[in-house]
């Protein structure tokens, strides 16, 4: 197979650790080169993957001869990058969150089909293990019909949440929080939200989404939680799931642990961190399923070759942006808002 010629844009934390491993290791990639101007990301760069070459433009990468590109730079940069990228022709990876507002989503959307190039959104949380274990006991039907979904991103930092550049944490933590809802639930009709921060934006908010579908969504996602709660706790109406902590994946990035170098126990969790399934005082422990960041990037180079749909439809994600503009719009006002 001839592999999808794959550059990176941005090398900060989430280029250097979120992607670069991954794009290294996917089958059906090469990858080419990463975008960066940066003196210290360039030494940073060198001393992690100096077969990697570094490139000062989208322009000179595409020269270069890639064929897509993931662009991992701060939130309020993308719109002219991810814009530039497709009047190249390269095919787009958008980091999370896609954007800052519904419209310039609906602008990235739109510029991608009619340029007739692929774009996705990296949601690579839609490949959590405890969200697929999630799915698997609902298709199952091992908790009746789901009333109640609740979700957290919960964390204690003396330092403050992501800053305006990055959206704070509803378009931080939220992006995930609210696609894997919707992912699960389908579309929401009403939003309501709280916020507060230490700074200009928040590091620490709720959401509760409506779905159409009769589900009722409670999203939490803070960094100044010092006693945080369950990961989920999935109610239905013969049986609620309970799960504790994080998805290992982004330790085991950050640890320099890669697929490659894990082999079949990448993403794997230790039974101790298996959730419970509960029925009254009753429960017992259910097998977490694998987690799965490694499919991303090999599905999204399959699009790139004709040969399937991207991994993550970015009109999905253009409806988890109205949500998180409903939820802004929502913590103003003090009132629920309906999408």
């Amino acid at each position: 197979m001839i592999g999808v010629r794959f550059g990176l844009v941005g090398y900060g934390f989430g280029g250097r650790y979120f992607h670069a491993p991954l794009l290294a290791t996917a089958p059906g990639v090469d990858f080419v080169g990463v975008v960066t101007r940066s003196a210290q990301r360039r030494a940073e760069l060198a001393g992690d993957r100096p077969e990697v070459p570094a490139f000062d433009s989208l322009s000179a990468l595409a020269a270069a001869g890639a064929q897509a590109v993931a662009i991992s730079t701060p939130a309020d940069t993308r719109v002219a990058l991810v814009h530039e990228a497709i009047a190249l022709g390269l095919a787009v990876v958008v980091d999370k969150p896609f954007a800052l507002d519904a419209a310039a989503a609906r602008g990235f959307v739109e510029a991608a089909e009619k340029a007739g190039v692929p774009l996705s959104v990296y949601q690579n949380r839609r490949w959590d293990s405890d969200l697929l274990t999630v799915r698997r006991l609902i298709d199952a039907g091992e908790l009746g019909a789901v009333t109640r979904f609740e979700s957290r991103f919960e964390r204690f930092s003396p330092e403050p949440g992501p800053p305006a550049a990055g959206g704070g944490t509803l378009r931080d933590f939220g992006a995930h929080l609210v696609d894997q809802a919707l992912l699960l639930f389908g579309p929401a009709t009403r939003v309501y939200a709280e916020m507060r921060g230490r700074h200009e934006l928040d590091d620490d908010v709720f959401v509760a989404l409506h779905h159409a579908s009769g589900v009722e969504s409670h999203l939490w996602g803070s960094w100044v939680q010092a006693a945080p709660g369950p990961r989920f706790r999935v109610t239905g109406t013969t049986g609620t799931y309970v799960v504790g902590g994080m998805d290992g994946q982004e330790a085991a990035l950050v640890a320099g642990r890669t697929p490659a170098s894990e082999g079949d126990n990448w993403g794997v969790e230790p039974e101790a961190f298996w959730g419970v399934l509960y029925r009254g005082d009753d429960g017992e422990p259910v097998p977490t399923e694998r987690g799965r960041w490694d499919t991303y990037y090999p599905a999204f180079a399959a699009a790139v070759r004709g040969e399937g749909p991207v991994p993550v439809d970015p009109r999905d994600v253009v409806r988890n942006v109205e949500a998180l503009d409903a939820a802004r719009e929502s913590a103003t006002t003090g009132g629920a808002v309906n999408i």
